[in-house]
């Protein structure tokens, strides 16, 4: 079992600011990118995403 730590995600969402809190293995945004992509529909403008670890 891979090592995982819980980041938060901050970005906007068809402009308007969201976070979230993902378990990811590094604060990368391809993978940030990829645990939005399983919650928000394909439709849906991500943009200006920023990860760091959640307190």
């Amino acid at each position: 079992m891979t090592q995982t730590t819980k980041y938060v995600i901050k970005y906007k969402l068809n402009g308007e600011r969201r976070f979230e809190f993902a378990q990811l293995h590094a604060a990368s945004i391809e993978e940030a990118q990829e645990a939005l992509a399983k919650i928000h529909d394909a439709s849906d403008e991500i943009t200006e995403i920023t990860v760091s670890k959640a307190l």
